[in-house]
């Protein structure tokens, strides 16, 4: 990998790198009072849209085009909404930016509420973040007192107020629409789409949610240009007509069992190998990776044979995985037990399932429960096939919920069964020897253990 300089991280080393005189001190706000005074809504939308900028919170869509899906005759009010929820276990990108440098998230936030005439913003904050929710409070009084924001900035005629608004800690916020629902303040269960919340969002009007990475990487294509933001990552797949191309540098969590565990800036691509080694410097004590989780436990796992996978938008998938997702690695040694793993994750999808759907309310119930009678050493080598079954058949993708919280609970459960049966089924027949053949339906746990 050649040489790269961060952006997004630049100054988050700095002393008092949250406020405004030190950000003021490197250009911050130059670009937005440019825009302002240059550029119409259309035109910046235009610019971002020709970068190639895909959102960083998961899904990867176009940015750009997502701002294009408004109504551009709607009379108004049009809301933006920063997800800053970042509840993806192994996810810790967006509390970095928005602790160490909030007024660079503030600045992508402002430019792109004027790109689609949203006048009022919220950003939806994680509640076990009260380090952000102070310097992100901060960073907003301190833009109303400089002019930057409120009513006619800087004599453009463009109004824009931000507020700050607390979750309750919960991992469906992360999806739009629950997102949506919750700051409403109703129960957070997502919407069933369409209309899109581009149609039809907070408070019934029109609504963008995009995620805090992608408004620094909005401000980073103001002040550089699409040349230089296209001049990073991966260019598309011509063999793949749906990929959209990985442009622009990447916040990459690495974390488990590496030497140097923290959040790097690199462009989108590198590979698994290149992150651990060049920037967490190998794995642990000297021990080899077993398996890897490239981007949150939703993506599914990296086999210790495909660390040659490169973390760019298309690169997981075809190793079997669903996607970049937060690109948060979580890298597993030889030691670690693939059967704990998949019950850590199966209990936590389970508890964070918002129970509308019932596949999702249900199977990811099931799951745990399967996954806690294996793990007690009563499990079956029938059960990796119902738990398989399980997985292949909640999720949006076999088109049975409303959100992706079923397609990420469902990935673990494929990945880990499907590319380390052997670790399972040795699991298994080692500790139930007289039970690991029955077929026969069996009580679960809490009813066994009753009796």
């Amino acid at each position: 990998m050649t040489e790269f300089n961060p952006v997004l991280l630049a100054h988050v080393e700095e002393p008092e790198s949250h406020t405004l005189k030190v950000y003021q001190s490197h250009g911050g706000y130059a670009s937005w009072q440019r825009v302002l005074r240059d550029e119409t809504p259309g035109g910046f939308t235009e610019i971002v849209k020709q970068s190639g900028l895909r959102g960083r919170g998961g899904a990867g869509f176009p940015t750009g085009l997502k701002w294009t899906f408004l109504p551009q005759d709607h009379p108004g009010p049009i809301y933006f909404c920063l997800n800053a929820d970042e509840s993806e276990p192994g996810t810790f990108n967006n509390r970095i930016l928005m602790e160490q440098d909030p007024h660079q998230v503030l600045e992508g936030l402002m430019l792109s509420c004027y790109a689609t005439r949203a006048s009022t913003a919220y950003i939806y904050l994680r509640y076990e973040y009260p380090g952000c929710w102070d310097h992100l409070q901060l960073a907003i009084d301190e833009c109303y007192a400089a002019g930057l924001l409120g009513t006619n900035i800087q004599d453009s005629g463009f109004t824009l107020d931000v507020y700050l608004h607390r979750g309750a800690a919960a991992y469906i916020c992360g999806e739009e629409t629950g997102l949506i629902e919750s700051l409403e303040g109703k129960r957070a269960w997502p919407r069933i789409k369409p209309p899109f919340p581009a149609v039809e969002g907070v408070f019934g009007k029109p609504t963008v949610v995009n995620n805090v990475e992608t408004a620094a990487c909005v401000k980073q294509i103001a002040d550089r240009g699409v040349e230089w933001f296209q001049s990073i990552g991966a260019a598309p797949d011509p063999d793949n007509p749906r990929d959209a191309g990985s442009y622009g540098p990447k916040l990459y969590c690495l974390s488990g069992h590496v030497e140097r565990p923290g959040c790097y800036e690199a462009p989108l691509g590198i590979t698994v190998n290149e992150l651990i080694e060049q920037y967490g410097g190998g794995v642990w004590k000297g021990r080899r990776a077993k398996a890897v989780i490239p981007g949150g436990i939703s993506m599914g796992l990296l086999s210790s044979e495909e660390l040659d996978c490169p973390l760019d938008f298309s690169g997981p998938g075809k190793f079997g995985c669903l996607g970049l997702g937060t690109a948060a690695v979580v890298v597993m040694d030889e030691t670690v037990s693939i059967v704990d793993f998949l019950h850590n994750s199966c209990q936590f999808f389970a508890h964070e399932s918002c129970g509308q759907c019932t596949p999702c309310r249900e199977g990811t119930s099931w799951a745990f429960k399967m996954l806690e009678r294996i793990r007690r050493g009563r499990g079956r080598l029938h059960d990796l096939d119902l738990l398989l079954e399980i997985g292949d058949n909640i999720g949006i993708m076999p088109g049975t919920t409303i959100c992706g919280l079923a397609d990420g609970a469902a990935w673990p459960i494929k990945n880990a069964i499907r590319k380390f049966r052997d670790e399972f089924e040795d699991h298994i027949k080692r500790t139930n020897p007289e039970g690991f053949q029955e077929t026969d339906p069996v009580f679960s746990l809490e009813v066994l253990e009753s009796h």
